[in-house]
């Protein structure tokens, strides 16, 4: 399916930001100027071409890079000064060092590799962020040992790493987001000791900081596309950092709540907090971390229990200034893991009030006391004091829950005008044509 509108036309002679983001199910691109206004958005499902019974997904990116490249309006592409992109975080791709073709199925985001997890744990310090079956390091460590050879000529890279590839034909360059769950340390800017004394460390890629510029884009594609030869294709992130960079929250104390299916908080801190109990773990965001975590409550609840239009006709019904008795903690399966590290942890959604715009009530406000506590524990392990909070995913559009959590919360609470990861990839880019022309 291909989407695309223009919005804001922009101002004679004024250049272009390009982000592309390639999340789990589609992509989408953003074209921005300087300010920031977007001028051209559109998105694509990914293409499903098999390959003895599965998904080709590199075929598919590749396929989907060059049509989102097609479908940014032709009038523009003489204007964009860069480009950058995000991609799902831990999606790793080894490729061959000479050609950059895949030399293995991709593994995706949620593929775990449970044989290499004893290993990585033997070498890393203890409750480190690649301490997970489905880290970038655990999927490298148990390709290295499957493989029988090219191990001399691999390359690992990321989703994001891979796509931009295409773009600039600099083989072997990432960021340091995308980096983190490989074992790249960005308070120290380079590897650790642990992980360069492997003998995979040699398939590592170059780190780059985010939305740094790589090179210029090359000749074909810009012949191809009628890009500009000044354009530069600038280093990535992953999606979920895109997401948070699109809020525009900049200063320590700003926060980001993603309300969608679970619920994600994310906080800008001049502290890094890495606990593994609770699944607490920082990126870099230039001088800044942003420390985050994902409890299993959240809107799949709701809809376990209502329908769209009961949630609409409900939460209308609702007073959020005044406070709900009911004491619930909302989860569609046995299991929490922040701001509760509790794998046994029932659902608790009763007893449950004759009236339903009650019981809609206490649900909503349960979240948001979940949401508080999650905050409360950030500034515990260390992080900045939260002050404000901007709201993402489908639970931002609900009014009455924005003030349902501004008093349990006591904070100022809002919506974020721009929520789309590839409006975070743009500002990336502008990022990256800034400190390109300084």
């Amino acid at each position: 399916m291909r989407v695309e509108m223009e919005v804001v036309a922009p101002q004679a002679g004024n250049r272009l930001y390009l982000g592309m983001d390639f999340g789990t199910s589609g992509a989408r691109f953003a074209l921005i100027d300087k300010e920031g206004a977007v001028c051209a958005e559109g998105k694509r499902d990914y293409p499903l071409f098999k390959n003895d019974e599965t998904i080709d997904w590199a075929r598919s990116w590749k396929t989907t890079l060059f049509s989102l490249l097609e479908d940014v309006p032709n009038h523009y592409r003489h204007l964009v000064a860069s480009i950058s992109i995000d991609g799902t975080s831990a999606t790793t791709i080894i490729v061959d060092s000479n050609t950059g073709q895949p030399l293995s199925k991709p593994l995706l985001y949620n593929e775990t590799c449970p044989d290499a997890l004893p290993l990585v744990k033997s070498i890393a310090p203890v409750n480190h962020t690649v301490c997970s079956a489905s880290s970038t390091l655990c999927k490298l460590v148990s390709w290295w040992n499957s493989a029988d050879s090219n191990k001399e000529y691999a390359t690992l890279l990321h989703q994001a790493d891979w796509l931009l590839w295409f773009l600039h034909g600099k083989l072997g360059v990432s960021d340091y987001n995308n980096a983190l769950k490989v074992g790249y340390d960005p308070e120290i800017e380079s590897y650790p000791p642990w992980l360069l004394a492997q003998p995979y460390s040699m398939l590592l890629p170059h780190v780059k900081a985010p939305g740094t510029s790589i090179g210029y884009l090359k000749e074909d594609i810009r012949s191809q596309f009628g890009f500009p030869n000044d354009c530069i294709a600038c280093t990535g992130t992953t999606d979920s950092i895109a997401a948070f960079l699109a809020a525009r929250a900049t200063m320590p104390g700003q926060a980001v709540t993603s309300l969608g299916s679970t619920l994600a908080i994310k906080l800008l801190s001049t502290n890094r907090i890495d606990d593994a109990r609770f699944g607490v773990y920082s990126h870099r965001l230039d001088n800044m971390w942003l420390v985050g975590g994902a409890s299993n409550t959240g809107g799949a609840v709701l809809r376990q229990i209502f329908t769209d239009k009961q949630l609409e006709e409900l939460s209308k019904q609702i007073n959020p200034m005044k406070s709900s008795p009911l004491d619930y903690y909302p989860l569609t399966s046995i299991g929490e893991r922040f701001p509760e590290a509790d794998p046994q942890m029932a659902p608790r959604l009763h007893p449950r009030p004759e009236n339903d715009v009650e019981y809609l009530h206490g649900i909503l406000e349960s979240i948001a006391r979940i949401e508080g506590k999650g905050y409360r524990l950030l500034k515990d392990l260390g992080a900045t004091q939260v002050e404000e909070v901007l709201t993402a995913g489908g639970g931002s559009k609900n009014e009455k829950w924005t003030k349902i959590r501004e008093r349990v919360l006591g904070l100022p609470v809002s919506r974020a005008s721009q929520t789309e990861a590839a409006y975070g990839a743009a500002l990336l880019a502008l990022k990256g044509a800034r400190l390109f022309m300084q």
